[in-house]
């Protein structure tokens, strides 16, 4: 359904499983970016009323999510800690191109927000199949299902505003862009990308 083109690595969840108190302080952050982007989105193109309507429920979801984490690391006795540069999502970012309308730019955007809620929810899919803290695995299960729903969403609203044919195009440009990506990043103890 996700359609990436290269599955995390193997070692990803086995080292997750084993650093994560530092995974859920990565994890709360992608929370908190995650809201503030579809915010951005939401101040950016506040002219795009579907867009609006779709993203706004979004925010509150994703906000949610962020407090939820928050709660998961306070019941283990850890700390939110630093925020880390998100290596991923900074090369997904930096690889949109420059120039075009301003529709061109939000497809663009738009992709790459479902390209990293489908990264997301497949690794989430890997920590709900593995991970032996039962309350985690409950946890990851829902965001699994919830980060699914995000993905359509994003790739609905770029067909909402420009031609279907066209963002498929798009879409398979980011798809094999993003698994060079994700090809090129050490597999990390602390981060969720």
């Amino acid at each position: 359904m996700l359609g990436l083109k290269l599955p995390t690595d193997p070692r990803w969840v086995n080292i997750a499983k084993k650093n994560i108190e530092d995974i859920l302080v990565d994890h709360a952050y992608c929370e908190q970016k995650a809201a503030s982007s579809c915010i951005s989105l939401i101040v950016q193109y506040a002219q795009f009323e579907k867009l609006v309507e779709v993203l706004t429920p979004v925010v509150a979801e994703e906000w949610e999510h962020f407090q939820r984490v928050l709660a998961h690391l306070t019941k283990r006795g850890y700390s939110l800690g630093r925020q880390r540069k998100d290596e991923y999502v900074a090369a997904l970012l930096s690889s949109i191109p420059k120039g075009g309308s301003k529709v061109e730019q939000l497809v663009e955007r738009l992709l790459v927000n479902a390209l990293i809620e489908a990264r997301s929810c497949e690794r989430f899919k890997l920590l709900w199949q593995q991970i032996n803290d039962a309350d985690l695995k409950n946890f990851y299960h829902e965001l699994m299902i919830s980060e699914a729903g995000h993905y359509r969403n994003f790739i609905k609203l770029a067909k909402e505003y420009q031609d279907p044919a066209k963002v498929q195009l798009r879409w398979e440009h980011w798809l094999n862009l993003e698994s060079n990506i994700i090809a090129a990043l050490q597999v990390r103890p602390d981060r969720m990308h």
